[in-house]
């Protein structure tokens, strides 16, 4: 399995639903991300979306990987190829938001990842519909970043 960018056509929207429920805001911002992906035989088992926000700043918009390809490190292989990717670019950050304080933070703090900001409030102003993971409404958002310069 290897990490490929690819035109944001060929991500299965699908797949990643399952890291950003709205339809809408992935519509928004696939066609201006860079897009990457794992296969197998063709099937995406894994795929994200970075997004340039200002110069030399970049986040991840989305990661998924398929829910029954998960604990296999594919998706630490992904962001790990993200990671260095954006660095190569001439980044001076990567940053990403997430509402799960799980297994999903560990996640991100592996690859590097350290918290930076809370968005109170950001998935109750920004989502139509409750999102909820383990039960739990989702209310705040954590930015997380990686910064290239220290």
């Amino acid at each position: 399995m290897t990490v490929q960018e690819v035109p944001y056509q060929e991500l299965s929207l699908e797949l990643l639903l399952e890291a950003d429920p709205s339809r809408e805001k992935l519509l928004s911002y696939l066609p201006r991300s860079l897009c990457f992906a794992i296969k197998v035989e063709q099937h995406t088992v894994g795929a994200c979306a970075v997004l340039e926000t200002s110069p030399q700043v970049y986040e991840l918009m989305c990661i998924a990987v398929d829910p029954q390809r998960q604990a296999q490190g594919i998706g630490t292989q992904l962001l790990e190829y993200v990671v260095a990717h954006v660095r190569g670019l001439g980044a001076q950050r990567l940053e990403l938001g997430t509402g799960t304080f799980g297994y999903q933070l560990a996640f991100y703090q592996r690859a590097g990842f350290r918290a930076v900001a809370v968005d109170r409030d950001y998935f109750l102003r920004t989502y139509h519909e409750p999102i909820f993971e383990d039960g739990i409404q989702l209310k705040d958002m954590l930015r997380l970043e990686v910064s290239y310069r220290e």
